[in-house]
């Protein structure tokens, strides 16, 4: 099981709601019951090949670019072959484009297609996949998305081994002086994600634990409360 990293978090930590868990028929009512209290959009996609389940095309990133021009929509593209759907989500206006290194036999080219496309480059991990399979290409990312449940539906259990592979990412960052950020995506909640921040995840990715509670905008706020009164302990120790 993993243990805590010890290092000073420099970077804030972002909250990115997935709208694979917000109301089918009212995407963009959910979304507004955020109260704009979230910091990036997360959006599942998924082909029924890569992963047992149908979901979003372009046209749902396309809506929510023109609903919400300002907004950073952080495309998780669970597909395959992930080649032929980066021009469409480019142009529908996605901010991060992220592809799994197991949907692909040509990473590299890919992520350098991704950036050259105006797109900021992911790359992501199931919870079996190694996370050295992706160290050659990490100068290429910017950002690292771990799942830490099996991709394909939501509300599935934290797989509690995929917190080594944080933490053995925050290290390599800090050696190799990169800039990438670290997403961890998968069955989070109020009982584990002080763990998973002491892991040394940037953005936290949580469907179920926030559009299925009551009060959605209050959920969030309460995570940052805990978020800053754990740093506020820590600073003082």
């Amino acid at each position: 099981m993993a243990g805590q990293i010890q290092m000073k978090r420099t970077r804030p930590i972002l909250i990115a709601p997935s709208i694979l868990a917000a109301d089918p028929l009212g995407i963009e009512n959910s979304i507004d019951r955020l109260e704009n209290e979230f910091d990036w959009i997360h959006v599942d996609v998924m082909d029924g090949h890569f992963v047992p389940n149908l979901s979003y095309g372009p046209s749902i990133v396309s809506a929510l670019r023109k609903r919400y021009s300002r907004e950073i929509l952080d495309v998780h593209l669970m597909v395959e072959p992930p080649e032929d759907f980066i021009t469409p989500f480019v142009k529908a206006g996605s901010s991060f484009l992220t592809v799994h290194v197991e949907a692909t036999h040509h990473l590299d080219g890919l992520l350098r297609k991704i950036r050259e496309s105006g797109c900021r480059a992911g790359v992501s991990l199931n919870p079996s996949s190694p996370v050295e399979l992706i160290r050659p290409v990490l100068p290429l990312v910017d950002l690292v998305l771990v799942m830490s449940v099996n991709p394909g539906f939501g509300g599935q259990e934290f797989i509690p081994y995929t917190l080594d592979k944080a933490i053995r990412l925050c290290q390599w960052r800090e050696a190799e002086d990169l800039d990438f950020l670290i997403e961890m995506d998968g069955g989070i909640g109020s009982d584990n994600l002080m763990q998973i921040v002491s892991s040394g995840t940037d953005v936290i990715v949580m469907g179920n634990g926030i559009f299925s509670t009551p009060d959605p905008a209050g959920t969030i706020r309460n995570m940052r409360l805990m978020l800053k009164e754990e740093g506020s302990h820590e600073r003082q120790n």
